[in-house]
């Protein structure tokens, strides 16, 4: 006990300070990989290495030399085994608008002609239970997502957006990707969401929404085809049955959030 109090009585605020920090970090790893195939990766290297922990006490001669050749790659393999997950941890962090600020995003105007052009495809897609799939590009760029596809490179207007979506034609069985007020591609493959805890209700178009919203800061549109319901898809997270108003705000939201704050105090105005 004393020797106990001697070490607590040692603990400065710096000390306090740095172990919150250490087990932050740890919380949000556990959360980052949480409901992923990684924890269990995580954890069966875990139980590897307190094995090997084991056989060194134990003088396990023969096994501790085994497994200490074998841990030694052990960092090359969870580079590897990881590479999604880490690629996805550092794009949160370059996103993070505290530590930089992309050029792209600060040249959106301040109400863009293209959020009407899409507001009215999604409503003339929703009307006519016309599948759809857009993908909104923010600072994260999708140049390997557009690759899949077919280069359009085209103004955004809703003419072009409702006649790519056209059920039997080339290029309606895929996404279209937007670039500030241009259509980049169509037809682009988009990675499906792994995540178990997502509805099986939901078709493959919202489990693509849902995968790229995970491995971008992209916004995500989606018509069903069965229902003509609208849902968005943002930061790992969808959003369903969206009105046209709330549409408007996302759309606003994401290309001119200083304009969003002014939409919803109109909005709260009129109703």
């Amino acid at each position: 006990m004393n020797y106990l109090l001697s070490i607590l009585s040692e603990i400065g605020i710096t000390d306090v300070i740095d172990i919150l920090i250490v087990a932050f970090i740890f919380y949000r790893l556990y959360t980052f990989f949480t409901y992923t195939r990684a924890i269990q990766i995580l954890k069966g290297a875990l139980l590897f290495l307190l094995i090997q922990r084991i056989s060194y006490v134990a003088q396990l001669h023969m096994v501790n030399y085994f497994l200490e050749t074998i841990v030694s790659w052990v960092a090359l393999a969870l580079v590897i085994l990881f590479q999604p997950e880490l690629r996805r941890a550092l794009e949160l962090l370059g996103r993070n608008p505290f530590i930089t600020r992309s050029l792209l995003s600060s040249q959106r105007p301040t109400r863009p002609s293209q959020i009407d052009e899409i507001l009215k495809a999604m409503q003339t897609l929703s009307s006519t239970k016309t599948g759809a799939l857009i993908v909104l590009e923010g600072d994260t760029g999708l140049n390997d997502i557009i690759e899949t596809g077919t280069l359009i490179d085209s103004q955004i207007t809703s003419a072009l957006i409702e006649n790519i979506f056209t059920p039997n034609t080339p290029l309606h069985d895929g996404a279209i990707v937007l670039r500030n007020d241009r259509i980049l591609a169509a037809g682009c493959l988009l990675p499906l969401s792994n995540d178990r805890t997502v509805s099986r209700d939901l078709g493959t178009r919202h489990r693509a929404a849902i995968g790229m919203s995970a491995n971008s800061d992209a916004l995500i549109l989606v018509v069903s085809e069965e229902t003509g319901t609208i849902s968005v898809a943002s930061n790992n997270e969808l959003e369903r049955f969206i009105t046209p108003e709330r549409l408007e705000e996302v759309l606003v939201e994401f290309y001119n959030p200083a304009e969003s704050g002014l939409l919803r105090e109109m909005m709260a105005r009129k109703s």
